[in-house]
């Protein structure tokens, strides 16, 4: 694989395409009739970073330059994902936080911080209404896709409430409390929102099934129930009863069957525990279908309410991989999510469906070394260690079962070992039977109505409230209109300037016009530096009209108010009134200068 060549002049032309591309800033304040939230379950930043470079080398290029699809967003945030009790968050708190809006304690459901782990009490007044809830108050279609279990920690969230993300089937909660709390497959299938969730898709039929079923081949097809329901067939009967078209499907055969047109409620279970890595997935008719299509048949059905709908679709396999040090698979996984994305894009459009990628948390996965340009995300350093003279990863984790501590060297030779193996497991630093997740923040990716208000650091509970207010639904419907109406006049307004520090006086400018002139210089930096810009870009020369994008400067000035070329004292108040209504940053920053 040969390096391209690349001078100061690629880089240059690559930025300046960056710049024209966001100075086109159009921020769109429609009412989202659809919301589609994509979760990677534990696609931290380095997971981001090692799949868009794998990514590329699959493609035949050096992988550094590559593009994953929300990587094209024009808006991005960080998330911070800790819960009430714990400094590095558990999938099921984490869910609710970004599914409820409202942060709760490890290795819970659907509760606030009152409910207390495997106190199933303390769950009867710590339930909480979550996005599913506000989307159906409003007539909305709801659908859930993902790899895991349907009634895993992530998925839960949408619509079960349970002191431990555990208590999937009756068999798993005490029996001295399995008369007072519902598991959570029997939650999603005789209670709201669950019962009215349109599509739901994944793994877990074992806890849909009782221990002895008719017709199970092997003991690893039995249900985990020990109360005897068979709840897919209470599922077939609820929507019977309530006249509505419905499919239940197993394989890939059958999900390709279902004729989105002729269905409006569709249960698939197309395995006993989880779905299949993406690398391990049998695509044939008795096996499974990918995340990209049962993401797109969701659309499909989903799409055919005339109110809209919310999606939720969990890449939840990347954890799991993650946990067994196994980063092969957690990236590829990556990518089958990407896909989805991809074909949720190609099914949508911008100005009516609001789609956001985000994580739940991440993991403990490193990336670093000296590798040189183009270096195989999954191979070796391009130099051995300088302590043991062995090679090593450029892709770690920091615990987890990768530790090795029967070598007498102290770790594994890697010499002639194929680490591109997807069953090769990455070596870590502390032994532990599974990796911990990271603490870290985790990035949000935004694209369609009001995409601009996932910008900054936001605590993980924002981004249901958001998601809520530009659909116009839950906590945030009341006033959600006159709130926009508000923001647009904002736009629009033209600012005044007090005639008595500017008009007619040599006196200073107030400090009114100081900070109007500066927080509008800032909005408009700001909406140079976003999206997942290569860090040549960074505007500061075109905010000043120096370096490399002087020379258009005046021209860009005259066509934004005609500031004169010279440098002196300009009318603040009339560039004030004309930068409102066109802004340009040549001219924000002449106007600063000036006062």
């Amino acid at each position: 694989m040969s390096i391209p060549f690349a001078d100061r002049w690629h880089w240059y032309h690559q930025a300046k395409s960056q710049l024209l591309r966001n100075l086109e800033d159009d921020r769109n304040y429609n009412v989202a009739k659809n919301i589609i939230l994509f979760i990677g379950d534990g696609m931290g930043m380095t997971t981001v970073t090692a799949a868009r470079i794998l990514r590329g080398q699959l493609g035949g290029n050096t992988g550094e330059e590559a593009e994953l699809a929300f990587d094209k967003f024009p808006y991005v945030a960080l998330a911070k994902t800790y819960n009430t009790d714990s400094q590095v968050g558990d999938s099921g708190a984490c869910a609710t936080a970004l599914l409820c809006g409202v942060k709760g304690r490890f290795e819970t459901v659907g509760l606030d911080d009152s409910g207390r782990y495997e106190k199933c009490e303390s769950s009867f007044q710590s339930r909480i209404p979550c996005l599913a809830d506000w989307a159906q108050a409003e007539g909305k279609s709801t659908g859930l896709v993902t790899t895991t279990r349907v009634t895993h920690a992530t998925p839960a969230a949408m619509f079960g409430h349970s002191a431990s993300r555990y208590w999937e089937s009756d068999s798993k909660i005490p029996e001295e409390d399995r008369k007072l709390c519902k598991d959570i497959a029997r939650q999603l299938v005789e209670n709201d929102p669950g019962r009215n969730i349109n599509v739901i898709l994944g793994g877990g039929r074992c806890h849909f099934l009782p221990r002895i079923e008719d017709g199970a081949q092997n003991p690893t097809d039995m249900g985990k129930r020990e109360d005897g329901q068979n709840l897919i067939d209470a599922w077939h009967e609820d929507k019977k009863t309530r006249g509505l078209k419905h499919k239940y499907v197993a394989s890939k055969k059958e999900f390709d069957k279902v004729d989105p047109r002729n269905t409006d409620y569709l249960l698939g279970l197309f395995n006993y525990g989880h779905m299949a890595y993406e690398v391990d997935r049998d695509s044939s008719p008795e096996g499974e279908p990918s995340l990209a299509e049962m993401t797109r048949k969701s659309i499909e059905i989903l799409r055919k309410n005339p109110r809209g709908y919310f999606l939720m679709v969990e890449g939840g396999r990347i954890d799991h991989s993650h946990h067994f040090n196994n980063a092969h698979r957690a990236l590829t996984d990556t990518l089958a999510l990407e896909d989805a994305v991809a074909a949720a894009l190609e099914l949508t459009r911008a100005d009516d469906t609001l789609v956001v990628v985000t994580a739940d948390h991440s993991h403990v996965f490193a990336f670093g070394g000296n590798p040189k340009r183009g270096n195989p995300i999954l191979g070796v350093d391009s130099k051995l260690s300088d302590v043991d003279n062995m090679p090593y990863t450029t892709l770690l984790y920091a615990n987890g079962p990768g530790y090795k501590r029967d070598f007498p060297t102290g770790r594994e030779n890697l010499t002639g070992t194929n680490t591109d193996d997807k069953n090769y497991v990455q070596q870590s630093a502390v032994p532990r039977r599974w990796d911990t997740h990271g603490g870290e923040d985790v990035p949000v990716y935004a694209r369609g109505p009001m995409a601009h208000l996932f910008r900054g650091v936001l605590e993980q509970t924002y981004i249901p409230h958001a998601l809520a207010y530009a659909a116009c639904i839950g906590p945030q419907r009341d006033d959600c209109e006159r709130r926009r109406k508000q923001q647009q006049e904002f736009q629009r307004q033209v600012i005044e300037c007090p005639s008595a520090h500017v008009h007619g006086s040599s006196r200073r400018p107030g400090l009114d016009v100081w900070w109007t002139v500066l927080v509008a210089v800032w909005r408009q930096l700001v909406i140079y530096i976003r999206g997942v810009p290569e860090q040549t870009y960074i505007p500061l020369a075109y905010a000043a009209c120096i370096g490399p994008q002087r020379d258009d400067c005046e021209r860009r000035a005259k066509a934004a108010g005609g500031v004169p070329a010279s440098g002196h004292r300009v009318s603040v108040c009339a560039r004030v009134h004309r930068l409102v209504e066109s802004p340009s940053l040549d001219v924000l920053w002449t106007v600063l200068v000036a006062v």
